[in-house]
Order: C-alpha cells, then sequence, then structure tokens
C-alpha cells in the first residue's frame, strides 16, 4: 500500500456536450501523485486544470480513461461508493472559504466530522483544536467567520480540510483571493502540514512563484500537459 499512489490517472479525458455540440475540455491526461508529494497544476484560463481538479475529487466523471483513487478504480463506484472516498480519503480547499455563518471556528473545522456520526466528531475535536492554535487561531476557536480577516477565515478551510485525516488534499486557488502577505501565510501552511503529516497536496494556482515552490510542477496547456 505503502508504494501505491494516492491517485493516478490513466488517458484520462473529459468532453462537455450541449445537444449534439462537443467540447472537448481534457485530453490523454496520464501521471501519478505519490505519498506526502505537493504538487502544484498550473495554466491558462481555460486550460482545463479545475476540471482536472474536479476529476480527481470525484466531483464529476472523466469521459475516458480511469481515475485509481489508492490503487482502486473510482470509475467502478456507484455514487455512494465515490461519497464515501471523497469523505474519507479526500479533503477540499476551494478559492473561497465556504464557511458557515451561523458556526464557530471550531465547529466549521468539525464539520467533515459530522459526516462520520457524533462519537467520531468527539476524537478528533482535541486534534483539530490542536491544529486551529498551531495556525495562530487558538485565540478564535469560538469566534464566527465573521470576526475573522480572509487570511483567518481561509486558515480555518486548511484546517477544516485535515478534518478526516485524508490521504489527499485538493486546493483549487487557495491563495487567489487573498492578498500578498495572506496569501503566503496560507501557502506556507499547507506546505508545512504537508511535511508534518506526510499528507499529500495538489494546488491548482495561478502564482508561478508559489508553484515553483511545490515538489513537483504540472503545467496544462489547452487540455493537454506540457
Amino acid at each position: 500500500m505503502a508504494d501505491t499512489p494516492v491517485i493516478e490517472l490513466r488517458g484520462v479525458g473529459k468532453t462537455y456536450y450541449n445537444g449534439d455540440i462537443a467540447t472537448p475540455v481534457l485530453f490523454d491526461m496520464s501521471f501519478e501523485v505519490g505519498r506526502g508529494e505537493f504538487v502544484a497544476i498550473v495554466g491558462g484560463s481555460g486550460s482545463g486544470k479545475t476540471t482536472l481538479l474536479n476529476l480527481m475529487g470525484l466531483l464529476d466523471r472523466p469521459s475516458m480513461g480511469e481515475i485509481l483513487v489508492d490503487g482502486r478504480n473510482a470509475g467502478t463506484l456507484d455514487e455512494p461508493g465515490r461519497a464515501s472516498v471523497r469523505r474519507d480519503r479526500l479533503g477540499f480547499i476551494f478559492q473561497f472559504h465556504y464557511l458557515l455563518p451561523e458556526f464557530t471556528v471550531i465547529e466549521n473545522a468539525l464539520m467533515p466530522c459530522r459526516m462520520k456520526g457524533r462519537r467520531f466528531q468527539e476524537e478528533q475535536e482535541p486534534r483539530m483544536r490542536a491544529l486551529l492554535e498551531k495556525v495562530g487561531l487558538g485565540e478564535k476557536l469560538d469566534s464566527r467567520p465573521a470576526q475573522l480577516s480572509g487570511g483567518q477565515q481561509q486558515r480555518v478551510a486548511v484546517v477544516r480540510s485535515l478534518a478526516n485525516d485524508p490521504a489527499l488534499v485538493l486546493a483549487d486557488e487557495p491563495t487567489g483571493n487573498l492578498d500578498t502577505r495572506s496569501g503566503r501565510v496560507v501557502f506556507d501552511l499547507m506546505r508545512s502540514l504537508s511535511r508534518e503529516s506526510g499528507t499529500t497536496f495538489v494546488m491548482v494556482t495561478h502564482d508561478d512563484n508559489f508553484a515553483l515552490e511545490a515538489d513537483r510542477l504540472i503545467r496544462i496547456r489547452d487540455g493537454r500537459i506540457e
């Protein structure tokens, strides 16, 4: 299991259809991501990088090819099975933090644990409190999202992505809505958490400076890997 890639794409392509009109977006995507890697995906607007991330996150299905998560072909799974993989093996960070305004910082961070039951949530709470303290939010645990800065809100989103101890975290432009300083803080946080926990990160970014600090860079142009 240790030598099995966290995720592997084999000849993956994606075409969208509007009636009889076909719009191909991705072509012959083949690569794998090993355990503990920090990988950046870069490309211009419309290159297909967010579509690729959605496929890797099992939020969409490829038109062709195979996606394997921990060696298991996701194409053989029904929707409940795919939802279980997303819940148990994957974490997500989006460009906007999507924190729930009526819940506190610690409640937002624990939200993914709710899907696995009250007992699991109670077991994970000490770990999540420790992570929030580690990222400088120890005094904000009972605050609401509106009481936080943009950078602080995104730090909560990063911690939330680790709630279920995923094998792979997928981050879609996680610094895109932040100023330069806050973006640097969030990127360094993801990088340090990856190193310390061994969690694999795949990050879509438009910032070449961050991309060049990744373990590996995958550049996409017109739906193909350069």
